[in-house]
């Protein structure tokens, strides 16, 4: 009897150190700064490993800027373990994707040089338990597919643009229209409104061609329009670059620009460089394009930030020539 009395009492014993213990594992869980429900799935004590793919630094000042952002927040001093792909061609950049899912990283983050052609791609991250984020561009997949986009309205960039350039009350608009990468958001908005000039006729297009954000194609681009001695008073240069391509084949040519000139100048993406030539009078407009998104991202992986819409957008604005100043430059150019 004695016997079986100490075998229960063991019984009970084991019982109750399997309850506490249990009871200690079913606790909120808290992340390293104590609070409950932390932002990150990762669930080791290492990095929280992030996969980025991106446009190539070289596509521009803004891409410059935009590249060094994600590399400065998701660095190992702010406990990320960065990966990167850099590619302006969509199926390079889903081969990317699809090498990060593979790797087993714990979020995706993605500017599409596309719009399509994604929807495969973000369901095996999803499947893998892979969370995406969309920076700097839209894609065209269903929203479940990620987290959030942070991002900036294109076509409000567009529009705005478009708003200033009818504000200037030209007697006729003849525009050489140079557009970025085709297919890319920013492209489709920047030239979304510009469309719908042309096709109300209130505004001429002289020629519409795109010169991939690149620099010395848009100046071919203006160059054969002065050779075919099309009449032209307006260029509107979907980024920095190439309206620094165009203005090169107008300055060859004799041809003034900018403040009191010949030609209207405008540009997109406010690098420094720009916008100190729209106070010198050289250039006209200027349309804001913020690349500064990985910091949103981060506090949003860490916990710290609650996403309340799928879309988080960038304020941005417009500059004109005649009211910029040396603080504007100051606060809202990129680079140097």
């Amino acid at each position: 009897m004695k016997r079986a009395k100490t075998l229960v009492l063991a019984v009970v014993l084991v019982l109750s150190l399997v309850l506490c213990a249990c009871a200690k594992d079913s606790g909120d869980k808290k992340d390293s700064s104590g609070n409950n429900n932390a932002g990150t799935t990762n669930t080791s004590s290492g990095p929280i490993k992030v996969g980025v793919v991106n446009n190539p630094p070289s596509e521009s000042g803004y891409r410059e800027a935009n590249v060094k952002d994600m590399e400065a927040v998701f660095s190992k001093a702010n406990g990320y373990d960065l990966k990167t792909a850099y590619s302006l061609k969509n199926d390079d950049q889903l081969q990317a994707a699809q090498g990060f899912i593979t790797e087993g990283v714990d979020y995706l983050l993605i500017s599409a040089a596309e719009t399509t052609g994604w929807d495969d791609v973000l369901k095996k991250a999803k499947e893998a338990g892979i969370k995406v984020f969309l920076f700097d561009r839209m894609i065209d997949v269903d929203e479940s597919l990620y987290e959030a986009a942070v991002v900036s309205d294109m076509a409000k960039e567009g529009e705005t643009a478009v708003k200033w350039l009818l504000d200037q009350n030209l007697s006729e608009y003849n525009v050489i229209h140079i557009q970025g990468a085709m297919g890319s958001d920013a492209q489709i908005g920047r030239t979304g409104a510009l469309d719908e000039q042309f096709a109300s006729k209130k505004m001429n297009k002289v020629v519409q061609q795109t010169a991939t954000w690149d620099e010395a194609e848009a100046k071919k681009i203006v160059e054969s329009v002065i050779n075919s001695k099309a009449s032209f008073n307006v260029i509107y240069a979907e980024n920095d670059g190439m309206a620094k391509g165009a203005v090169a084949a107008l300055d060859d040519a004799g041809i003034t620009h900018g403040v009191d000139g010949q030609v209207i100048v405008m540009g997109f993406d406010c690098n420094k460089w720009a916008l100190r030539e729209l106070l010198a009078g050289k250039w006209n407009y200027d349309g804001q394009c913020s690349p500064f998104q990985a910091q949103i991202i981060s506090d949003i992986i860490q916990g710290k930030k609650t996403v309340t819409s799928k879309k988080i957008i960038n304020e941005e604005k417009g500059f004109d020539a005649k009211s910029l100043t040396q603080a504007d430059i100051d606060n809202y150019g990129l680079g140097e």
